[in-house]
């Protein structure tokens, strides 16, 4: 039995530890109530492990994107401690491209920042920093930057089966990266602008703009994405810098500096994120492909030495005249069109219509 000293004893202890948790309360309610959501961003430095990207003269892309990387999410954490930063890889390991959007998926990421360095072939040494949004590439030139960076996929186990019969090096593949439901374009294109210049004010580099391009890496992550292209490796002066302490330093800065715009902006409120999709609405009307040739400031007449002959049709777009040839709903017969017409311009590329409107790729 207990005594009535044991029985004092007891209520006085239960008293003093339920004020104890009182007193605990309101500020436990207060914390729950103000937690706010958790800004995440999914930093992927490009390649890795067996997978070197592309090589310079004495540097790999694999090295120098990680180590862009690491210092571009301390830069972030620096100035953003409660930024969750994530890396799609840390060290010298191989991820398969759909891993890495997967990976930004889960870990409900806010951006998506893929780091790479450019290359072309031999005897080339073009320098310049692009910064790419998903989009089907509207250009041969980054169509093949895109193929470029795709291939990673050929090391893959199983990939024709995981990419569901996808072909890195066939351009007809490409076509169904039009189809796909793009969400967040607008905040995607706006961050790339701000890394753009970011990169040509405080790296220096050469700018060679913002661009769109079907890179799967991209395709499957559900936030705002880019990939960078820092520079061409393969210019071995361009190399030299980027495989620098300083060059490293540099470029992570400026891509720091565009996540502050950015953030800035869509930082959460009130425990949401104020990021809005965007989302492309798809018609029913089957799509039209044409050729565009070229674009004046003026209309030109039927029989402009301009055209060369040919009998090209317009549409007036930002105050450009903007000619084009041919017209199908075959992606395989306007390819071979635009090929047929690059010996006389060889700028030429392909566009969409649906509902008699040009779509934007």
């Amino acid at each position: 039995m207990w005594s009535d000293s044991n029985l004092k004893m007891n209520y006085r202890v239960k008293n003093k530890l339920f004020l104890i948790l009182f007193a605990f309360l309101p500020a436990l309610f207060t914390e729950a109530g103000n937690k706010e959501k958790q800004f995440v961003v999914v930093i992927d430095p490009g390649h890795g492990g067996h997978d070197t990207g592309a090589p310079g003269a004495s540097a790999k892309e694999k090295h120098i994107v990680l180590a862009v990387s690491k210092l571009l999410g301390e830069y972030i954490n620096k100035k953003h401690p409660e930024v969750k930063v994530a890396f799609t890889r840390k060290t010298d390991v191989f991820i398969e491209l759909d891993d890495r959007a997967n990976f930004a998926n889960k870990s409900k990421a806010d951006l998506f920042i893929s780091i790479h360095t450019n290359s072309v072939k031999k005897n080339k040494k073009p320098n310049g920093a692009e910064t790419y949004t998903f989009g089907l590439a509207r250009t041969q030139e980054n169509l093949e930057v895109a193929m470029t960076e795709n291939a990673a996929i050929l090391l893959e186990d199983n990939y024709e089966e995981r990419y569901e019969g996808f072909n890195p090096n066939s351009s007809e593949s490409y076509i169904i990266f039009e189809y796909m439901q793009n969400k967040f374009v607008d905040q995607s294109i706006e961050f790339a602008s701000y890394v753009q210049d970011e990169l040509i004010k405080t790296a220096k580099r050469k700018d060679r703009g913002v661009r769109q391009s079907s890179f799967l890496v991209l395709r499957k992550a559900s936030m705002p994405r880019v990939l960078v292209e820092l520079d061409f490796i393969s210019n071995p002066s361009v190399e030299g810098f980027m495989k620098s302490q300083k060059g490293q330093e540099t470029m992570a800065k400026s891509i720091s500096n565009a996540f502050d715009k950015y953030y800035k902006k869509y930082k959460p409120q009130g425990g949401e994120s104020n990021l809005q999709p965007t989302i492309a609405v798809t018609s029913t009307e089957k799509a039209v492909y044409k050729v565009q040739i070229l674009a004046s400031d003026v209309e030109l007449a039927k029989n402009s030495r301009q055209l060369k002959g040919y009998k090209a049709d317009f549409y007036y777009e930002k105050g450009l005249y903007k000619y084009t040839y041919g017209e199908s709903s075959n992606w395989n017969e306007i390819s071979q069109i635009r090929k047929s017409l690059l010996k006389d311009f060889k700028d030429a590329f392909i566009i969409t219509f649906k509902d008699g409107k040009k779509v934007e790729n």
